[in-house]
């Protein structure tokens, strides 16, 4: 038997992110304060990102005849550095929570870390197990970060966290043996696990291929809370720490995108992704509007725009550059909206309700209109530009596949969507029931903010910069 030679090099970003985890676990250990293991956790990921995007395209390596695991490109490289961006970003955003111990800094950061090694993971993944393993290495450490939380002084209990932490943990190992259970059937009708290989089957196997393929997709879709495994998210997302309902709705489901993606480009899923688009936009955003708090309302908006971006993959592969575009855009949209929510509360403390909001762009004028950019975004309006680009895309793309009809679902959910973020857009500019007290924002959360919103506004008057690079 002869061993396979391993391209260190290749994996030298894997080896950052797991490096970032195992440094914020000895600085927590051998320095003991909190602001040496969060800068040590931010160097780490800044260090990963730099990686990824230095090695860039490489030569793959763990391959077999036809095939290989880990396959360095450069939309995996961009997409391994966006990873961790999103990370670095989330962190900074819980530096105000972590100041007051509300979580234990070290064991946040090693599982912040652990998280942003399964999306590295993820970006590079050239097989199905492989891809797995990453989606469930990402996945895993936030069923903890959901539910660690020491206390949220006044409003909310430990309890809230803990329930929400236990109904993610219990809906996710279902939808795992769901895509366990498509695998195992699609590699009994193709002998492929490999994306490169995974094709239609031969004529005898082709039923037992589509329910793998099916099962595959339903099993995926639970990342991006797709209908119908949609329902643990808006209590997940509220009973979570704001930062970390960040991370789930950002990183998490870029993670999940990423594998529907290799997915729905290789295989015939179109008729079950259609539907999972169809019923994700419509249900999302019917029930986003009879929302009065803001966590919920951004985690039903969230299952709407992932709706948008299953709407790209039906269309298979012609759909995917559609479907990675919108999705990092709205990555950016949603880091800002949910950077202004922390921005807006009380360290450690819940996202509140709307009336919780209403008049906060009067108090405070950037914040303010940062969220303001962020809604118009996700709604398709200007000025958020990057996601009026996003929505053109995904219709544009329809449209060019003669996929009509769907094309219309996404334009008549858009619209149904205005009325819930112009809603809140007007809320932050009405004059508060009483005063409120003036909130200073922190310093990390102010760059987290300052920075999202400039690469919003880049990638609204450039969307080419990222065409270019899918």
């Amino acid at each position: 038997m002869t061993s396979q030679a391993v391209d260190h090099v290749a994996l030298l970003p894997l080896y950052a992110a797991a490096g970032t985890a195992i440094l914020a676990l000895l600085a927590d250990l051998f320095a003991g304060k909190r602001a040496v293991t969060i800068t040590a956790t931010l160097l780490g990921t800044l260090a990963t990102g730099v990686t990824a995007l230095a090695v860039g395209p490489w030569a793959a390596t763990f391959c077999v005849p036809g095939g290989c695991s880990w396959v360095p490109s450069w939309p995996a490289a961009v997409t391994a550095a966006l990873f961790a961006g999103l990370t670095a970003g989330v962190l900074a955003l819980s530096v105000p929570a972590l100041r007051l111990g509300a979580a234990p800094a070290g064991e946040f950061c090693f599982l912040l870390a652990c998280s942003m090694t399964g999306g590295v993971t993820v970006a590079y993944a050239g097989d199905l197990l492989t891809l797995i393993v990453g989606l469930e290495t990402l996945t895993l450490p936030l069923y903890v970060l959901v539910g660690l939380r020491r206390f949220a002084p006044g409003e909310r209990t430990t309890t809230d966290a803990a329930s929400a932490s236990v109904t993610f943990f219990l809906i996710s190992v279902i939808s795992t043996a769901i895509a366990l259970l498509g695998i195992a059937l699609n590699y009994a009708a193709t002998g492929a696990v490999h994306l490169g290989m995974l094709g239609p089957a031969p004529a005898p196997f082709a039923a037992l291929a589509g329910v793998g393929a099916a099962l595959l997709v339903i099993g995926l879709a639970f990342k991006v809370a797709a209908v119908p495994l949609h329902a643990w998210a808006p209590a997940t997302y509220d009973g979570a720490p704001v930062p970390i309902a960040a991370y789930l709705s950002t990183a998490s489901k870029l993670g999940g995108v990423l594998a529907l993606a290799a997915v729905a480009a290789r295989l015939d899923t179109s008729a079950v992704v259609a539907v999972l688009a169809v019923l994700t936009m419509t249900v999302g955003n019917l029930v986003a509007l009879r929302q009065t708090r803001m966590v919920r309302l951004l985690a039903w908006s969230s299952m709407a725009q992932a709706g948008y971006i299953l709407a790209a993959l039906a269309l298979g592969a012609p759909g995917v550059p559609a479907a990675l575009a919108y999705a990092v855009f709205f990555m950016v949209l949603e880091l800002i909206a949910f950077g202004v929510v922390v921005a807006l509360r009380p360290a450690a403390a819940d996202g509140g309700t709307l009336d919780d909001f209403r008049g906060a762009a009067r108090r405070h004028p950037w914040p303010g209109a940062a969220l303001v950019l962020a809604l118009a975004g996700l709604a398709g309006l200007p000025p958020g530009l990057a996601g009026l680009f996003a929505k053109v895309s995904v219709v544009e793309a329809l449209v060019a596949e003669d996929w009509i009809w769907l094309a219309a679902v996404v334009v008549i959910n858009a619209v149904i969507a205005l009325a819930y973020y112009v809603r809140v857009g007007a809320l932050l500019y009405t004059a508060p029931a009483e005063d409120t007290e003036h909130r200073t924002v922190s310093r990390p959360v102010a760059a987290v903010l300052v920075a999202t919103t400039i690469v919003a506004v880049i990638l609204g008057f450039s969307p080419q910069i990222l065409f270019g690079v899918l």
